[in-house]
């Protein structure tokens, strides 16, 4: 792909304290499997970026807490947040989806609109806790070895409520 090595290496002299590499698609996705901590970001085509973004999370044991992030970062259009797995059709219906990575998918979203209000890095901050305590405790979904359901993963740790059918107030109307 010359024109996008020619842009990476353009691109990539403007940032001189920034080490890269450029690698073919199969010696990378080998050192994924082999080294994965050798790697904080990669940069790619879409359709190698895609093959890459259902390995990396599968290399640890499930795609389906995996967020993604297409960012526009001048902001002259939309960013779009998801999850790696997809729409899963697979298991469409069963109430086994983790739904981790919508979650985190929406945490990164908090992440990328906290640059300009702390309001919204906070809740960030206390969605990411949760994961982990998620994560670490459990309940977990089929995927990583687990046998609760999308509806108690999702529950779980929710801020507590007066009411079961309280709504949080975040300020806005329901």
């Amino acid at each position: 792909m010359p024109y996008w090595d020619e842009r990476v290496e353009e691109v990539g002299k403007r940032y001189t304290g920034v080490h890269w590499d450029k690698y073919h698609i199969d010696i990378l996705s080998a050192r994924f499997v082999l080294s994965p901590d050798r790697f904080d970001v990669v940069v790619a085509s879409n359709p190698f970026g895609d093959i890459l973004s259902d390995l990396g999370p599968a290399c640890a044991g499930t795609i389906g807490i995996a967020p993604s992030a297409n960012l526009k970062p001048e902001r002259d259009f939309p960013s779009l947040f998801e999850p790696v797995h997809g729409s899963a059709p697979d298991i469409y219906g069963k109430n086994i989806a983790n739904p981790i990575a919508m979650i985190w998918s929406g945490a990164m979203m908090l992440n990328f609109l906290g640059d300009s209000d702390s309001v919204y890095r906070e809740a960030h901050d206390a969605i990411i806790r949760a994961i982990e305590t998620v994560l670490v405790n459990g309940p977990r979904t089929p995927d990583p070895a687990g046998t609760a359901s999308t509806t108690d993963v999702g529950a779980w740790p929710s801020p507590p409520r007066s009411k079961p059918d309280e709504r949080l107030d975040t300020g806005s109307p329901a």
